[in-house]
């Protein structure tokens, strides 16, 4: 349950390795201890490190359960995994793919593994996790979107469209929760500064845009919305008016636009 004075005893994080999964779960340990439980790729290398640094930060445990975002006949069971041991406060869905956007369009493979990845599996969790928040009367889903799927551009439209349908989800799936207690915050950040972002641009030629961010930024706008109950934040918050201009340019003009 969540505590006295709003903070949660224990969290659930989808991508137990994200970079901005774990800044909000470090953001959630500055201000109080708290159980934290990771769902993650089996075998992934950078899990001994992630469990490390949040033990380091104050959980009072860190959990493990394999999670394959690919295999969704699996989710039932880690869902029921993750509640074994009591109420869960916070469900983080910080697990994604970027991959190449040429080569997306023109790989139906490929194509499809992102979407499975990005859309398919945060809708498959979503629905599961719901369930629970929904018998328990309570909690909280902070997921990770992005302004790329606010209005689709043709220069990454496989990824944008996963985070336009992924956000849809989970804006109406907080209406849906809406009376039995449960929120849910849509989190729209513009480009981060991660290790697979970097890896990106390197790989590219591409360069920062502006109002990139950390992912600690994200995290205090993340955490911030979430106890507010808010359900959209973009971050840095100026993307909101960024996305709101971008939104009605008519198309033949957005086109022409150097994104």
């Amino acid at each position: 349950m969540i505590n006295a004075v709003g903070n949660p005893q224990t969290i659930l994080l989808f991508g137990g390795t994200s970079e901005i999964g774990l800044a909000i779960c470090a953001e959630y340990l500055r201000k109080s201890p708290a159980r934290i439980i990771l769902a993650n790729l089996p075998g992934d290398p950078l899990l001994d490190d992630a469990v490390a640094k949040l033990k380091g930060a104050g959980a009072t445990a860190v959990e493990v359960i394999d999670f394959d975002a690919l295999d969704t006949d699996s989710h039932p069971k880690v869902v029921d995994a993750a509640f074994a041991g009591g109420d869960v406060d916070v469900a983080i869905v910080a697990f994604g793919v970027l991959g190449d956007a040429e080569q997306l369009w023109q790989d139906q493979r490929k194509a499809v593994m992102t979407v499975g990845i990005n859309y398919t599996a945060g809708v498959s969790v979503g629905v599961l996790v719901g369930d629970k928040f929904k018998a328990q009367g309570h909690g909280r889903f902070i997921v990770m979107s992005s302004v790329a799927g606010e209005r689709v551009r043709r220069s990454n439209f496989v990824y944008g469209s996963t985070k336009a349908g992924l956000d849809g989800f989970y804006l109406g799936l907080g209406e849906a929760l809406r009376p039995y207690g449960p929120r849910v915050t849509v989190v729209r950040p513009m480009q981060v500064r991660t290790s697979a972002t970097k890896a990106h641009w390197e790989a590219t030629g591409s360069k920062e845009a502006p109002l990139t961010v950390d992912p600690e930024d994200v995290a205090r706008q993340a955490v911030a919305a979430s106890e507010k109950g808010t359900e959209i934040v973009w971050t840095p918050s100026e993307a909101r008016f960024v996305m709101s201009a971008l939104r009605h340019v008519p198309r033949p003009i957005f086109r022409k636009l150097p994104i």
